[in-house]
């Protein structure tokens, strides 16, 4: 995957038609690097094999990112661990899942985590999507209705969180978070899920649906590096900022040895 070439990277510099697409929820699934480009220049490692499917993994080993065509039904697979029997969590989601929206997710798992609680619904409030109840599950619909949003809890306790979008001609992806995924990364996720935004393919790279409004636009390919520069960048300044944080605190000083203990402190 690391060595295929997306449209859009090329060389050359003449204008090049392109659609902004709205919803964002139904363009499809656009150019891979939006995500790994950006774990990479937060200091992620590429674990991927030369030809075969896309695998990211955090400095720390505990996170991974992974995106594989090449099996049934394919798609996205972001895996966390941590300490203690509930540290494990997944997130799957569908090939046709937007990268603008799985980016929510991948590029909150290289900040640290904010002190406010989250709130996976308050994105969609603000884009005044429909809040229900459904039996045992609460439910969000985007306006336009393709797009949904699902909490289930159980009897026994259990949960799960649905979501995805799908147009009238079945075109579309779902997806699903295990019960444990961190609710920040599911509130990131559901942000860019209601973004009301376009987002751009170039041509004949989206869905042919009734559903979906499309605007042409002529585009230079060094004004699509810029923008995908822009981003490497960013990432890179936030990864720079973190870890300078990190190395400017004071260490902790160890006591002096004690004869009477006999006992010297390690740090």
């Amino acid at each position: 995957m690391k060595n295929k070439q997306p449209h859009g990277w090329g060389t050359g510099d003449q204008a090049e038609q392109h659609y902004l697409v709205q919803p964002r929820t139904l363009a499809g699934g656009g150019d891979i690097r939006h995500v790994s480009e950006f774990l990479r220049a937060s200091g992620w490692r590429d674990k991927s094999r030369t030809g075969g499917p896309l695998l990211m993994e955090s400095p720390d080993r505990t996170l991974r990112v992974a995106y594989d065509p090449y099996v049934l039904p394919g798609g996205w697979t972001i895996h966390g661990r941590a300490e203690g029997p509930d540290g494990e969590w997944t997130a799957q989601l569908g090939m046709q899942t937007p990268v603008e929206i799985i980016a929510g997710l991948t590029d909150a798992l290289t900040r640290p985590r904010t002190a406010h609680a989250p709130n996976v619904w308050e994105p969609l409030e603000e884009q005044e999507w429909d809040m229900r109840f459904e039996g045992a599950s609460y439910v969000a619909t985007s306006p336009d209705g393709a797009a949904w949003m699902r909490y289930h809890q159980s009897t026994d306790g259990s949960a799960m969180w649905w979501t995805g979008a799908k147009d009238k001609q079945g075109n579309g992806w779902a997806a699903h978070f295990t019960p444990n995924t961190p609710m920040h990364l599911v509130q990131a996720f559901s942000t860019e899920l209601a973004g009301p935004e376009p987002v751009m393919r170039p041509r004949g790279h989206f869905p042919l649906s009734a559903q979906i409004r499309t605007w042409s636009v002529s585009v230079k390919p060094s004004q699509l590096s810029a923008w995908q520069q822009a981003r490497i960048t960013a990432a890179r300044a936030s990864t720079w900022a973190r870890n300078s944080t990190k190395g400017s605190r004071p260490r902790a000083t160890a006591p002096p040895y004690s004869p009477a203990s006999g006992v010297r402190t390690r740090r």
